[in-house]
């Protein structure tokens, strides 16, 4: 019923950039926040980025700089903008957002992304 479309990961050399988008459908009401994670092979899932629905974003220090988190509220979707990746950038990147229910707040995931960034 809900569903979450992740698109835009990629292969890319150290140094360029990619944008991912995650667009959210279904019947889902009022979204609060949006965030995107990672995870990397033996690491455990990270926050990224996130932005509320007032507009405030807060980031990993690691990406501070070069990532941009935005989100379209008419097409339902949250966007990365991706910069000056570097290798350790490498990783599933799964979009979330926080929308409320009629009794508390519930959590939806997106399928993940692959990036892989070249040294």
């Amino acid at each position: 019923q809900v569903q979450l479309v992740e698109s835009g990961g990629g292969l890319v050399q150290a140094g360029g950039s990619l944008r991912l988008s995650c667009a959210a459908s279904g019947s889902i009401n009022s979204i609060r926040d949006m965030a995107w994670y990672r995870q990397a092979p033996g690491n455990q899932r990270e926050l990224v980025a996130s932005i509320t629905n007032t507009g405030s974003t807060n980031y990993a220090d690691s990406v501070k700089g070069r990532f941009t988190i935005s989100r379209d509220n008419a097409k339902n979707t949250v966007y990365l903008q991706m910069n000056s990746l570097k290798p350790e950038d490498t990783a599933v990147y799964y979009c979330n957002i926080k929308a409320p229910s009629t009794l508390t707040i519930r959590s939806y995931w997106g399928q993940g992304t692959q990036v892989t960034v070249s040294s």
